[in-house]
């Protein structure tokens, strides 16, 4: 039986494009070593015709950030009736925007951080909450555009306010929550393992600790407590499900145990569209539980489906 053409989408326009380029190629690397016959296709804003042209039996969405991760792709792969790897347009758009997400979970019993959204003009020279909070755009990913304001600074960051700044106006202005960065991933309808990433030689888990080699570390599974492992799988699962999220998934939370190993949890958002670099956690953990590389991709292009 002939094995199925993939299409792995990557790169793309939005700020993650490099990340997006590097994911996109581990992947149609193991793809083809799975024996899949596979075409790369760097996205541009003709990608409707180039798939139309080309009839895959699936794309494998390695795209991230905007267009590729916000239910936009996945609408064109909709209509064009090509079954996709991860979420769907709903879920996708809905765990994009970080406010809407937290309503959704908030709702579905899982404890987030208090946070307001604002005009990035809005915040002037006032706190716009009482410090520490983290200022976030709404829907940017891999900490793009991430400020934390500490207890002691006397007024809100200046970068938010900036002409360069190029990251959207609206804002979302969050509770800081001291403690362990820890995530968890959900394949299908499965919590798998929980890791506790500790950034090295950087204030918090940034772009650069995310992707560039060392500038992480990851404890995969997190030294923890059971009863907060298993919590965490428990909201993770919850999440994915809540949101309608499909294929893979990851969840991220802190975890403030500075005063009792049974400390606060909170959860901070979904990722539909997980990093497949090197460095990412998703390989990472899925190899803990067993599943190698090449094992996980052929699981989510045989999970690929349209209108689910």
């Amino acid at each position: 039986m002939a094995m199925k053409h993939v299409a792995v989408l990557m790169g793309g326009f939005s700020a993650e494009r490099p990340v997006s380029l590097s994911s996109g190629k581990a992947c149609a690397d193991a793809l083809e070593a799975e024996g899949y016959r596979v075409t790369r296709i760097d996205v541009d804003r003709d990608v409707a015709r180039v798939l139309a042209d080309l009839k895959p039996d699936v794309a494998f969405n390695a795209l991230h950030g905007p267009f590729g991760e916000d239910g936009t792709v996945q609408g064109i792969l909709e209509y064009l009736a090509i079954p996709y790897t991860h979420s769907g347009v709903l879920a996708s758009a809905l765990a994009m925007h970080k406010e809407l997400a937290k309503t959704v979970a908030r709702a579905a019993g899982i404890p987030v951080a208090e946070a307001r959204i604002l005009d990035r003009f809005q915040i002037g020279s006032r706190h716009p909450m009482p410090p520490p909070y983290v200022v976030k755009p709404v829907n940017e990913g891999s900490s793009f555009g991430v400020v934390i304001v500490r207890e002691d600074q006397s007024h809100p960051p200046q970068v938010i306010g900036a002409p360069d700044w190029k990251y959207g106006d609206t804002v979302m202005v969050e509770r800081y929550v001291h403690g362990r960065e820890l995530t968890c991933a959900v394949m299908g309808d499965v919590a798998l393992g929980v890791c506790e990433i500790v950034p090295v030689g950087h204030a918090f888990y940034d772009y650069d600790s995310k992707y560039v080699a060392g500038g992480s570390k990851h404890e995969c599974p997190a030294k923890i407590s059971p009863n907060i492992y298993q919590k965490i799988q428990t909201l993770s699962l919850k999440a994915h499900q809540a949101i309608g999220c499909r294929g893979v998934s990851r969840s991220d939370f802190r975890y403030d145990d500075r005063y009792s190993e049974n400390g606060e949890v909170v959860w901070l958002e979904v990722n539909t569209q997980p990093g497949m670099t090197p460095t990412s956690l998703v390989p990472e953990i899925a190899a803990e539980a067993g599943h190698g590389f090449g094992e996980l991709l052929r699981w989510m292009v045989e999970d690929a489906s349209c209108s689910r």
